[in-house]
C-alpha cells in the first residue's frame, strides 16, 4: 500500500475528494427526487380515497380492507397501514393539486407532512412553515418543535429602530430575522441565573442556540475582548450575519429592560465596527436580550440610539402571552415564508 500510494500523482487526492463531492451531491438529488414522488403518490392515493368517500360513500372499514389488500400486493412495505391511508386522505384534503407538485410541498419528507397535519388546522401557516422547513433544512423533529414553540407569532416582533438606522432593504431583512421572545427550553435551567451562568449554558449548546436564533448565523465567539483606549471590554456574544453581512452583538441581560443598558450596547457596536467591522461589511446590529421589557419603554429607549439595534425577552417556557392575533392574522402579516 505504502508503494501505491507514493506512485500516486500529486494531484490525485483532490481529485478524490471531487468525485466524492459529485457522488454524494448526486446521491443526494436522487433521494429528493424519490421523496418528492413519493409525496405525490401519497397525494394520489389519498385523493382517490377522498372522492370514493365522497362520491361512493366510502366508510373505515373499506380503509382497512384497502390496507390489508395493499400490504399483501407489497409485502415489506410499512407505507400502507390504516393509520397512512388516512394520513394520506388528509394530506389529499389539505393540499391543492398543483400546490403539492411545488418545491415548497415536494422537497419535505412524509413525515415533515404528517408533522404538519398533525399540528396545524390552517392551510396557510402549513405552507408557511413548510417554506421554512425546506429553505432551513429543518428535520421533522425540528419543525414540530418550531411549531410548538409558535415561531409564527415570535418572527419580527423585536423592538427596533432598524427603519430609522438602516437602509430599508436590510432593515426589513433585520427586522423579519429577529424575535420576540427567544425560546432557550434546550437549557433546562432554574430561573436564577447570572448573566454569565447564562452566557456559559448557552455556549455549551451553541448548535440549539444557533437554531433558535434562526438562518444565517455563524457563531464567532463568547466574551470577545476589544481593546478600547487601553482597556478591554468583552462581548457577550458574538455573531456574523451571512445574509446581512454583518457582525452581530447579543448582550444578555437576565433582568428587567433598563434603557441604560443600550448605551452600554451602543459602546459595544462602535468598538465592533471600528475593529471588526471589514470594508465590505454592512453596520453591526446589536440585539439586547431581556428577561422582560416594556415595549414602550423599549421603543423610547431605542430613538434615542444611532446605531442599528434591537430588544427582546429570552424564556425558557415555550409558553407565550395571552392575546397575541390568531395565526391567519399573523399570516398577513408575514407574508410569504422569509
Amino acid at each position: 500500500m505504502a508503494e501505491s500510494n507514493r506512485e500516486l500523482p500529486d494531484d490525485y487526492p483532490g481529485f478524490l475528494e471531487g468525485l466524492k463531492d459529485r457522488i454524494q451531491a448526486a446521491r443526494s438529488r436522487a433521494v429528493a427526487r424519490a421523496n418528492a414522488e413519493l409525496v405525490r403518490l401519497y397525494w394520489e392515493i389519498g385523493r382517490a380515497i377522498l372522492e370514493k368517500q365522497e362520491r361512493d360513500g366510502w366508510g373505515s372499514g373499506v380503509i382497512r380492507r384497502l390496507a390489508a389488500d395493499l400490504q399483501a400486493a407489497f409485502p415489506g412495505s410499512r407505507g400502507f397501514s390504516s393509520r397512512n391511508l388516512l394520513y394520506m386522505r388528509r394530506l389529499a384534503a389539505s393540499w391543492e393539486p398543483e400546490a403539492i407538485v411545488q418545491p415548497v410541498a415536494a422537497q419535505l419528507s412524509w413525515r415533515h407532512h404528517q408533522v404538519l397535519l398533525d399540528r396545524l388546522s390552517g392551510p396557510d401557516l402549513r405552507q408557511w412553515y413548510a417554506a421554512l422547513a425546506g429553505r432551513n433544512g429543518w428535520s421533522s423533529r425540528v419543525l414540530a418543535h418550531q411549531i410548538q414553540a409558535r415561531l409564527h407569532e415570535r418572527l419580527g416582533q423585536a423592538q427596533t429602530n432598524f427603519p430609522e438606522t438602516l437602509p430599508a432593504a436590510q432593515s426589513d431583512l433585520a427586522q423579519d430575522l429577529l424575535k420576540d421572545p427567544y425560546v432557550f427550553d434546550f437549557l433546562g435551567l432554574g430561573p436564577r441565573l447570572t448573566e454569565r451562568e447564562l452566557e456559559s449554558a448557552l455556549v455549551d449548546r451553541v448548535r440549539d442556540l444557533l437554531l433558535e436564533l434562526g438562518r444565517g448565523f455563524a457563531f464567532v465567539g463568547s466574551q470577545v475582548p476589544l481593546e478600547v483606549d487601553g482597556e478591554l471590554f468583552h462581548l457577550d456574544l458574538l455573531f456574523f450575519h451571512l445574509e446581512l453581512r454583518c457582525f452581530v452583538v447579543i448582550e444578555l441581560k437576565t433582568g428587567r429592560f433598563r434603557p441604560a443598558d443600550l448605551g452600554q450596547l451602543g459602546f459595544y457596536l462602535a468598538a465592533a465596527d471600528e475593529l471588526l467591522r471589514r470594508p465590505e461589511d454592512g453596520p453591526s446590529i446589536g440585539l439586547l436580550l431581556c428577561r422582560e421589557h416594556s415595549r414602550v419603554v423599549a421603543e423610547y429607549a431605542l430613538r434615542g440610539q444611532r446605531a442599528p439595534m434591537g430588544v427582546a425577552r429570552h424564556t425558557q417556557e415555550p409558553e407565550l402571552p395571552r392575546g397575541f392575533p390568531s395565526p391567519e392574522e399573523w399570516q398577513e402579516r408575514l407574508g410569504p415564508a422569509p
